[in-house]
């Protein structure tokens, strides 16, 4: 655990130095990528979401790609097209910026669907069918995707089974004053982004991403987890709760997010940090709940007060 800690304190380090004020949500960044999973940034524009993306692949030496989303992108544009030779007398594969490590989808929702579901082997599979060929993408593939929720006219909303994709949906909200003026002060002359340099690189980050998976979680503290997915979908102001696929982002990411606070395994308290981020984007209300307008993250907030955290172990170490 040494060399990982001391990796993960300079991916987050680094990342701090472009994005201020917003620790908890690059711990959890950090802990999705390490998790191997994907990330829906959720927030206003101007907040930083991009050069967090740009920040992190940077720090971690990985190869970066970002895609402008607009209705007339094409999937193609994405995953690449086959193109024909005419001195070979072939058709030829033009990979698309989806053969990257780190992509960032900008502005996910102004994608058409059919455009947004070329994302959904890739994110799913690690790979990208195209003409009748599965190309592998080059490991350790991860998706940062970025939406505004404040604007609605153009934009086409994730269906469900895409949001599931996802492992976490995180929002970054406004910096405080003095990470502002430090923003302006630090931003005066050029961007602090373009000063990031690798602090690991491609290998590390997968074996990272292996030994996250054997961080320790008490049998006590699965079943906490397992009473909350339960619960959600016990719930009278749900619809639709949470599904086996979220039980096991919210425990890979719990196992992440341990890693990354320097434990080598879960306490209940890395449940609790992560339940929004990773389960609310999963629930869907029904709509006599909408017209009260209760929210998924208020059920959520809910469940989390009702479902009694384990207690009476001294030593979540060991079982």
């Amino acid at each position: 655990m040494g060399e990982f800690r001391q990796v993960v304190k300079d991916l987050i380090r680094n990342v701090e130095t472009v994005v201020m004020d917003k620790s908890q949500a690059v711990k959890a960044a950090v802990a999705a990528y390490l998790a191997g999973g994907h990330v829906l940034l959720e927030d206003v524009p101007g907040v930083a979401k991009t050069m967090l993306v740009r920040a992190l692949a940077a720090s971690s030496g990985c190869g970066f790609a970002r895609v402008q989303c607009t209705p007339d992108l094409l999937p193609t544009d994405v995953t690449g097209v086959s193109i024909y030779n005419q001195k070979s007398q072939e058709f030829e594969f033009r990979p698309g910026p989806i053969f990257t490590q780190v992509l960032l989808a900008d502005e996910i929702n102004r994608a058409t669907p059919r455009t947004q579901s070329a994302l959904l082997e890739a994110m799913a599979e690690g790979q990208v069918s195209v003409d009748g060929r599965t190309y592998r993408l080059k490991p350790p593939f991860t998706v940062f995707a970025t939406q505004n929720p404040v604007e609605h006219e153009g934009t086409f909303p994730l269906p469900e089974a895409q949001l599931d994709r996802f492992m976490m949906r995180l929002s970054l909200g406004y910096p405080n004053l003095m990470a502002e003026m430090q923003i302006l002060e630090r931003t005066r002359m050029s961007h602090p982004v373009d000063a990031v340099e690798a602090v690991t690189d491609a290998e590390t980050v997968q074996r990272m991403q292996i030994s996250v998976r054997e961080i320790f979680v008490h049998d006590k503290v699965r079943d906490y987890l397992l009473r909350l997915i339960n619960r959600t979908r016990d719930s009278v102001h749900l619809t639709l709760g949470a599904s086996p696929r979220a039980s096991m982002m919210l425990f890979r990411a719990a196992q992440a997010y341990a890693a990354v606070q320097g434990r080598g395994f879960v306490i209940p308290d890395d449940i609790k940090a992560l339940a929004l981020p990773v389960l609310e984007h999963r629930l869907i209300l029904n709509p006599e709940s909408r017209l009260r307008r209760v929210t998924t993250q208020s059920v959520m907030n809910d469940i989390l007060k009702e479902v009694a955290v384990p207690a009476g172990v001294s030593n979540w170490k060991s079982a």
